[in-house]
């Protein structure tokens, strides 16, 4: 990734051209989509949603696209997940494959369950 001295989403974004841009638009969309109530920010020199805490990150690379869903999302049951690398809070979109989309989806609708239920303790 390159160091980002970027303030917003969109600037973010912009700093990437054809493929991986486009990528990262899309992945922004499924988040915004799948949480409309979250907000966007960058954290750790990526974007970020947030809602009662941090929700996803995600970021591109040389090779790849991180995607952060903290460990919960990473350890999560869905069907797909196991073909990509991943650690423990971290899953790897290599730009050679297409980009999951619907894991995406599955994974942030999963955060934003456990984020709302936060508020309810």
């Amino acid at each position: 990734m390159m160091k980002s001295n970027a303030q917003t989403i969109d600037a973010y974004i912009h700093t990437f051209d054809g493929d991986i841009k486009e990528r990262l638009m899309n992945i922004r969309q499924v988040i915004k989509d799948s949480s409309p109530q979250a907000t966007e920010k960058i954290s750790y020199q990526m974007p970020t949603f947030y809602l009662n805490g941090n929700l996803v990150h995600f970021g591109a690379f040389k090779n790849h696209i991180g995607f952060y869903p903290t460990p919960s999302g990473v350890s999560a049951n869905i069907e797909g997940l196991d073909h990509y690398q991943r650690s423990k809070g971290s899953i790897i979109f290599p730009h050679s494959k297409p980009i999951p989309y619907d894991i995406i989806k599955k994974i942030v609708e999963l955060r934003t369950i456990e984020n709302l239920n936060k508020r309810k303790k």
